[in-house]
């Protein structure tokens, strides 16, 4: 099967690599329907992060081929959509509603890479979750977005307190930032702020929910968010970037006892100050989402139509253009890459 292959920062190829095969009781093996390239992919690419001949992918649609003798909820011919975090959905902590911390818990990133045609999903009882039948084709993109960017958005605005009478900023406009718009619209959300300096992502947050748009960073935006809220600041913030400057931005533009749903992925060398931090009286909440938590909810609002997440996909490319994908997310002329199989 083919499989997308990251050599070196940059260096993207395709190659073959063994199909995959049930090894535990509780696999499944999925053929993959479509694929796509993450933000968080281009750290490695950018060179963030070590990367040494790694598969890539985390996110997947597709149908299941086989199942082990223990799984219960997936059977062949089912079409699945799988979080980008390996669960077992029992464990205590699964139980609580954070999968994503689950004690058997694997990111399918480090261990599987479902930039492929085909995938082994360990604890796929935990992990999988099948739609109510075969989604027409059209349906394909908006549930491969719940796989993660989806889930991931829709945790930020949840923990960012996103309901009615509320306003929410959104500090972030790639494809998670994206999707936290369209899930603080549907939690009910009064006013939806985005900061956003790119025309055609400024659009599309409208059309997911946006109310306003602040093109300024920094300082200036939080006094721009601030004069649009009476000086207050915004109920809740969707932190979808991970650099210090956004994490500061969004705890600038959180109301005293407000709060801050934070799911950039931050790396090396970002600090917080604990001074400016304690006197904000905020509440934090974030991390890797538990998109397994929501996905039979999101889901569901797919197959009915009452969203369509997918619209984040601005270019769709085959699998062996892998390389052409990243290169457009890194240059930002694409904000997310669907790839075909």
């Amino acid at each position: 099967m083919r499989q997308v292959y990251m050599d070196a920062p940059g260096q993207v190829r395709v190659a073959d690599r063994e199909d995959p095969k049930i090894i535990d009781p509780t696999d499944a093996v999925i053929r993959l329907t479509a694929t796509c390239i993450c933000g968080s992919d281009l750290w490695p690419y950018r060179g963030v992060e070590d990367v040494d001949h790694a598969p890539m992918g985390h996110e997947y649609v597709g149908i299941v081929e086989e199942v082990g003798t223990d799984v219960t909820t997936v059977k062949p011919g089912d079409f699945v959509v799988g979080s980008f975090v390996i669960s077992d959905g029992t464990c205590e902590i699964c139980r609580s509603g954070y999968p994503s911390k689950c004690v058997n818990a694997e990111f399918v990133s480090a261990t599987i890479g479902t930039q492929s045609d085909k995938a082994r999903i360990p604890y796929a009882d935990g992990t999988l979750v099948a739609t109510p039948g075969q989604p027409d084709a059209d349906l394909i993109p908006h549930l491969l977005a719940a796989s993660d960017v989806l889930g991931t958005g829709w945790f930020a605005a949840w923990a960012a307190q996103a309901g009615p009478g509320k306003t929410i900023a959104v500090v972030g406009d790639g494809a998670v930032g994206l999707m936290g718009v369209l899930a603080a619209k549907q939690l009910g959300a009064e006013r939806i702020v985005i900061f956003s300096r790119h025309p055609e992502r400024q659009a599309l947050a409208r059309e997911f929910g946006a109310t306003d748009v602040i093109e300024e960073r920094g300082d200036q935006g939080i006094a721009k968010l601030k004069a649009l809220t009476g000086g207050l600041g915004a109920h809740g913030v969707v932190e979808a970037v991970g650099t210090e400057e956004s994490f500061l931005q969004a705890i600038g533009s959180a109301r005293g006892g407000g709060h801050v749903g934070f799911v950039g992925v931050a790396h090396e060398g970002v600090s917080i100050p604990a001074d400016q931090l304690f006197f904000a009286e905020i509440t934090l909440h974030g991390g890797p989402a538990p998109v397994r938590r929501f996905l039979p909810d999101l889901i569901q609002l797919i197959w009915d139509r009452k969203i369509e997440p997918g619209k984040v996909f601005d270019l769709t490319l085959p699998i062996e253009q892998a390389a052409d994908g990243y290169k457009a997310m890194d240059q930002r002329t694409a904000t997310k890459v669907l790839l075909t199989l």
